[in-house]
């Protein structure tokens, strides 16, 4: 597959903002999140047990992760049919998902600038070592590696990093426009989340807030590693580096029932993303249905997300990623042939 001036004109229909349709998303992701907040907030409020009230995290979950991917697609500028109308609206909808939008918009670019390059790793994508790497570290280095890619600790913690501590965060060498985004984010969410402890308390917030956010940043985290880690997924030095190749081969297609679809904006469709970002959320379905580009890529299934987790390195020898369990099978392959050269 290379890169063809083609398939710009057979994605260009699909590659259109349109407010009706950016409208219903609003209406049936912010408005339902909101208004389960608001409702949970209110049961607790009367007196009405948190365990009683908890079962409402998971719809609000779900509705969270709607939320961001409109955020997503802000950033991307593919929601509205304006420049600003994408800034202001998701700049707003990135309160509500934590995120500062600018620095997101410029990390998450450089994602879809790099993904798959082996020679430009490490910008808002999962770090990952090829199995030379991977040998050549000292055994503390090899230790935190194993450790962050463990799915207990990748699913279950990588939220909290991800979605509260690290858009927190301000590099010293970040751009001056991506400092104050993050700043001026940082200061609305504190003056927010403040007066709404001091409305409702902070037990009430906290008990709202806290799980609906976990299981949605869970969720996320789990699609975010599926999209690029999988078995065969495409990985190359930046002299062979193919845009359309990267986004075809190395960005899965995960294949999911409704209603799990609707609530994950369909982001599920990434071969679709990547190669034009600006399909929107709302038009990646018929994308996929009416171009035959289409037709040949990674599809996996709910099962074959969560069997990925098994995937630790890539092998550029193999041309795809690795099991712990394979890591090891060549370590002892190779010591005798070490051996017996010595």
């Amino acid at each position: 597959m290379s890169a063809q001036a083609p398939w710009k004109a057979d994605i260009a229909p699909y590659a259109q903002a349109s407010v009706p349709r950016s409208a219903v998303d609003l209406l049936t992701s912010v408005v339902p999140y909101l208004a389960l907040m608001a409702l949970q907030m209110w049961m607790l409020q009367s007196g009405i047990s948190f365990w009683a009230v908890l079962p409402l995290a998971i719809p609000t979950a779900g509705f969270l992760l709607r939320t961001f991917i409109v955020f997503h697609d802000c950033t991307h500028g593919s929601f509205m049919p304006t420049k600003r109308g994408n800034h202001v609206l998701g700049a707003l909808v990135g309160l509500l998902v934590f995120t500062p939008f600018q620095t997101w918009r410029h990390s998450h670019a450089m994602h879809h600038a790099t993904a798959g390059d082996l020679d430009r790793r490490g910008q808002g994508d999962v770090p990952t070592m090829t199995l030379e790497e991977y040998q050549a570290h000292d055994w503390p280095m090899r230790l935190g590696y194993r450790a962050f890619r463990n799915p207990v600790v990748m699913f279950g913690l990588g939220w909290l990093w991800g979605l509260v501590i690290q858009p927190r965060l301000v590099s010293k060498d970040a751009r001056p426009r991506l400092k104050r985004s993050t700043w001026i984010t940082n200061l609305v969410l504190a003056l927010v989340v403040t007066g709404l402890c001091l409305l409702v308390g902070p037990g009430t917030f906290f008990g709202v807030q806290g799980p609906a956010a976990a299981l949605a940043g869970a969720t996320g985290v789990f699609l975010f590693y599926v999209q690029h880690q999988f078995e065969d997924t495409y990985w190359e030095n930046n002299a062979t580096w193919s845009y359309t190749d990267a986004a075809l081969r190395g960005s899965s297609y995960l294949k999911l029932p409704q209603p799990f679809q609707f609530f994950t904006g369909n982001i599920g469709l990434h071969h679709v993303h990547h190669l034009s970002a600006r399909v929107p959320n709302y038009n990646l379905q018929a994308a996929v249905d009416n171009v035959a580009l289409f037709d040949e890529v990674p599809v996996l299934s709910f099962w074959d997300g969560v069997k990925a987790s098994r995937l630790k390195v890539w092998s550029p020898d193999h041309g795809r990623l690795l099991t712990w369990a394979e890591v090891r099978e060549l370590r002892q392959a190779a010591m005798p042939a070490a051996a017996t050269t010595s």
